[in-house]
């Protein structure tokens, strides 16, 4: 990658161009993002990986770049216009918006009217009229330019401004005045189409009926939401700045002379606005402004995403299950500690049948017969019902209750995986294995889903799907290897998440431990069909062995690192296993000893820290929750009461809080704390437990305001007050114009008279 390339992005990103470049030759080399934060900090400086995607984020924008120069580059030189002065330009360009403002005046276009004028022989015309020479008569002019195909004056004069208006369109100053002046100065508003107002579909978008605000200030999810009501024909969106001073600016720019060219080039800047410039910049700034909330709606379902996947797990426990409903029954399934399908059977606690004595039987028998351990619960229908029934079973041995996210569960026994998985069971039986196994491990279960499938984010059905997908598939292999895998119980979807493993060799590491009885250790990996010495260095480190010969097999130390180990035992006189135990022996170990070339300080310090804690799962301990008593219906909220929750989704606006009721509550972002939020993340994750104070409760709509301040009094929730305006914004005090000014007051009378 060239050089300027580099500067910019070490610039831009704050970060040395010597890390910088060692991540473009790893990721060229062909490491993934997980393995280069975790075991090569030396030559990035210790990056994270956050900081390591971001630049790899870069460096793809700059390779599009180049592949978008090399087309401008060709198809200016095939019309015969590329100069050594242009060309070097565009190769010197290291902004998709300067380059394309470089190459609209070359760019093929269909017929326009500028077009159409010049083939009627008027773009002298228009140069003439353009430079404004002082004493140029236009009328004058024009009148030499009358043919067959130029009927009259009037028509030449309009030929003429018909160039001149694409001239100015296509200008890279007058494109940048206007820009300027949309970043700073414009509003994006939305009205209903009156036809549609009565509609009921249309009242969901009733705040944006008459909606005005500055764009700048416009948070991602009003974007979004203004965005999809146009789409779906009850809103009119429109991102503008006033067009008056807009046409003056330019004019300012443009006109030389208050004369008769000076007003033909003024009017010819009206139409070049209205027509030309405005609606190109207002296309530019409304994929801008859905760019960047689309950036901002996906970084909050990446962000509750990882919080969903790094779940705490209930670990290698026997549960019973439970998918909760009302007509067509509880669906309940028994899982042995790795999640093996024992037993499915439906009860009918709930109404109709009211089947609860049964229920409560079949529920005591299943826990005595399969020795189970814990119960979980799916969130959905008839779930509050369902943990009053479990709560109410005395049982003769500790049995604990937890409530499970169900959020994509319906998609996954729908899915090929879960056919593949159960071919013999239906697709409810495999929705209820499916909460199960999520209490037992969250993360191993969700990779089996389209990460787009889990409801946690804020409008992503309308964002760039395709880098949804990417961004979402690389939280899910970023919190895989946080995580480590067991390769001997992993699932081949879960090992498709291991750095440097494809679909293909996750497949062929299940078939080989099917055949082979498991690993035993790390090197026998080499063994496995297509898992070449790239693949191995990849993902050695994030696969643990389990009670492997060499205890350094079930740690996140890499192979390529245990001679470091080995020294350190050798230095102490120790072993590798009573190095691992024995935390007085590694605390005489000085970290500067076994720093050497090609071993630097991080990758040391690394593995002392792994020493202490090896193959320990780094997710925090499951904790059980209880909804409050007496509470089922939204009918039992009263404002002012003081309720247990759980944080089900978190967006730019605020959390969604289950609260038992079957219809989730909304503590607004100004209510989250009894101090100024500006990102819910500050406060709240996803699965957090929660006390909040009802404040609201709106049974027709089916609306819940929730606060989570202290003392909470308060009826209702408002929106946060937008951040201050740039004060150059604001309305000044009389003063003293200055020459520019000025020149634009005098246009501006003399363009009114």
């Amino acid at each position: 990658m060239e050089i300027k390339y580099l500067q910019h992005i070490s610039g831009l990103l704050n970060l040395p161009i010597k890390g910088i470049t060692n991540i473009v030759e790893l990721v060229k080399d062909g490491s993934t993002i997980p393995f280069i934060a975790r075991y090569r900090k030396e030559a990035t400086g210790n990056m994270d990986e956050v900081a390591i995607g971001n630049v790899v984020e870069q460096v793809k924008y700059f390779e599009e770049l180049e592949k978008r120069k090399e087309t401008v580059l060709k198809t200016i030189d095939e019309a015969g216009k590329l100069t050594p002065e242009l060309k070097k330009r565009i190769e010197d360009c290291i902004v998709a918006t300067e380059l394309e403002d470089i190459y609209l005046p070359f760019k093929p276009k269909r017929k326009t009217k500028a077009s159409i004028a010049i083939e009627k022989g008027l773009e002298p015309l228009a140069k003439i009229i353009f430079e404004q020479t002082e004493k140029i008569n236009p009328e004058t002019e024009a009148a030499k330019f009358i043919t067959e195909q130029v009927a009259d004056q009037a028509a030449a004069l309009q030929g003429a401004r018909d160039i001149i208006a694409e001239w100015v369109a296509e200008d890279e100053q007058a494109r940048n005045i206007i820009r300027k002046m949309f970043t700073n100065e414009a509003k994006v508003t939305s009205k209903v189409l009156t036809s549609k107002k009565d509609e009921e579909e249309a009242q969901k978008y009733r705040d944006y009926f008459e909606f005005s605000e500055f764009l700048a200030d416009s948070p991602s999810h009003r974007i979004l939401a203004i965005r999809r009501g146009e789409k779906e024909g009850f809103l009119l969106m429109d991102i503008a700045v006033d067009k008056e001073i807009a046409a003056n600016q330019l004019k300012s720019h443009f006109v030389k002379h208050l004369d008769a060219a000076g007003q033909q080039v003024a009017t010819a800047i009206d139409d070049s606005y209205s027509r030309l410039l405005k609606p190109s910049i207002e296309t530019e700034f409304r994929l801008n402004s859905k760019n960047k909330a689309d950036e901002e709606a996906i970084a909050v379902f990446a962000d509750n995403l990882r919080q969903l996947l790094l779940a705490s797990p209930l670990g290698s426990k026997r549960v019973l299950a439970l998918d909760p409903g009302f007509r067509t029954g509880c669906k309940l399934v028994c899982l042995d500690e790795s999640g093996t399908f024992l037993h499915y059977t439906t009860i009918f606690p709930h109404a109709p049948q009211n089947e609860w004595d049964k229920s409560v039987h079949t529920i005591k028998e299943l826990v005595a017969k399969y020795d189970i351990q814990a119960i979980g619960y799916g969130n959905g229908t008839a779930s509050k019902e369902t943990d009053q029934l479990v709560r109410s079973i005395q049982f003769d041995r500790p049995v604990s209750v937890f409530l499970v996210n169900e959020s994509g569960a319906s998609i996954y026994s729908a899915s090929e995986v879960a056919r593949e998985e159960f071919p013999d069971q239906d697709v409810t039986v495999r929705g209820a294995i499916s909460i199960g196994r999520r209490l037992l491990d969250p993360l191993s279960e969700l990779v089996k889903i389209d990460a787009k499938s889990i409801g946690v984010g804020q409008y992503q059905h309308d964002v760039n799907q395709n880098k949804l997908k990417d961004t979402l598939d690389q939280v899910v292999e970023s919190c895989v290897n946080y995580v480590g895998v067991d390769v001997n119980t992993a699932s081949k979807h879960l090992l498709t998440y291991v750095s440097g493993l494809s679909a293909t060799v996750a497949r062929n590491i299940v078939d080989y431990r099917t055949k082979n009885g498991g690993f035993k250790n790390r090197e026998e990996l080499k063994k496995v069909s297509m898992l070449g010495p790239k693949a191995f260095e990849q993902s050695a480190g994030f696969l643990r062995i389990p009670n492997a010969e060499n205890p350094l097999d079930n740690s996140a130390v890499h192979p390529e690192s245990y001679h470091i180990v080995e020294a350190m035992a050798a230095k102490a006189d120790s072993t590798v296993a009573a190095l691992i135990q024995q935390a007085e022996i590694r605390k005489k170990l000085n970290v500067k000893d076994f720093v050497k070339e090609g071993v630097g300080e991080f990758t040391v310090e690394d593995i002392l820290k792994e020493l202490e804690k090896p193959g320990r799962d780094p997710r925090s301990p499951i904790e059980e929750f209880r909804f409050a008593e007496g509470v089922h219906a939204i009918s039992d909220l009263q404002v002012g009461m003081k309720i247990p929750g759980i944080v089900t989704n978190v967006t730019n606006f605020g959390a969604f809080v289950d609260v038992g009721v079957k219809q989730d509550g909304l503590v607004h972002i100004s209510h989250l704390a009894n101090r100024y939020v500006s990102d819910p993340k500050e406060v709240v994750k996803l699965n957090q437990k929660v006390m909040v104070t009802v404040v609201e409760v709106d049974v027709m709509r089916k609306r819940i305001a929730l606060s989570m301040k202290d003392g909470s009094n308060t009826t209702g929730h408002t929106d946060t007050k937008a951040a201050p305006r740039n004060k150059a914004l604001q309305p000044k005090k009389e003063e003293k114009l200055n020459p520019f000014q000025a020149k634009l007051a005098m246009l501006k009378k003399k363009f009114d008279d």
